[in-house]
């Protein structure tokens, strides 16, 4: 029913969660080496309005019409969101119109720009990401528009910390060889301290990136970063089985996504053509089914393929 509009979603972190798309796939600032969502296609830092507000608040006024309210109303989806110009006004509505919190998740690499961080000033909860405080890593593992550098981005997030009286969630994603090392590890100690998080996130692969040759962190490397950084702040995020404890995780979802895989392997994007889900929500779901080892993926020429194991 809706095009900009996905889920809600099981999200580890904020429940039952509705989410919000303001750019194409995949419109965004960093080219990640573990984006679930595969490889940036359009990598930029043009601010527009890539998705029309008015059709954006269209769908938003007419879900909370028909619906519960969900946990979280999240801007996420396949890019992003902040390079939507409008995000500030489509954020307004909903607070204007809904008492459900808003969550913002983001890379937060445009914070740099003081009308970015004055658009998500509305927000209950914004979750930005930094995986690197160093240069060498933040290339390595982020693969930025060649115009950002990381002294710029941190600053932007200690500005916002200044300006913003809402949640800060960082989230860390880890990638062994391209961003622990102790010199990165450090270098993010000290940004963390400046920017005073209320959480602190840290994350590794549930599932295979956009590149091949890369692994996930394992619990004990992730427990010795925790040891390491000694802050009463970080916590390392639940396992994808989690996720199905969440009242909003659909059987009915998880079968369609299986009976689709057991009439013939399929790219993420196949899966949304044939469904029409939205990625991310496809995504939820597949770290699930891939941890219960009821799917596998296997990349070929065409990209990441998952497949039935029985």
């Amino acid at each position: 029913m809706y095009k900009y509009l996905f889920g809600p979603v099981p999200s580890r972190r904020l429940g039952m969660s509705l989410g919000v798309d303001l750019v194409p796939h995949k419109v965004c600032s960093l080219n990640c080496v573990y984006c679930e969502c595969g490889r940036t296609t359009n990598l930029t830092l043009e601010r527009k309005e890539y998705i029309p507000y008015d059709e954006v608040v269209k769908e938003i006024a007419h879900y909370l019409e028909h619906n519960p309210a969900p946990d979280y109303i999240t801007f996420s989806g396949s890019g992003e969101p902040t390079l939507n110009v409008r995000i500030g006004d489509v954020l307004h509505f909903i607070k204007t119109k809904s008492k459900t919190p808003v969550a913002v998740l983001t890379n937060g690499s445009l914070f740099y720009d003081k009308s970015v961080r004055a658009g998500l000033l509305e927000s209950d909860v914004v979750l930005p990401s930094l995986d690197a405080a160093e240069d060498s890593a933040f290339r390595k593992i982020n693969r930025p528009f060649y115009k950002l550098d990381i002294p710029e981005y941190i600053r932007g997030l200690i500005d916002f910390r200044k300006e913003y009286k809402g949640q800060i969630w960082l989230e860390v994603l880890i990638i062994p060889g391209l961003n622990d090392t102790k010199e990165n590890l450090q270098a993010l100690k000290e940004a963390f301290l400046q920017i005073q998080p209320e959480e602190i996130q840290l994350n590794t692969l549930d599932r295979p990136g956009a590149v091949e040759n890369i692994r996930a962190a394992t619990r004990k490397e992730l427990q010795e970063i925790v040891g390491f950084w000694d802050l009463p702040q970080v916590k390392i995020i639940a396992a994808a089985p989690d996720r199905k404890k969440i009242v909003s995780y659909r059987d009915d979802m998880e079968s369609a996504i299986l009976e689709t895989i057991r009439r013939r392997p399929c790219t993420l994007e196949d899966m949304h053509e044939i469904l029409g889900l939205h990625i991310n929500e496809i995504n939820k779901y597949l770290d699930v089914l891939e941890d219960e080892q009821k799917i596998i993926s296997v990349r070929e020429n065409r990209g990441l393929f998952y497949r039935d194991v029985l």
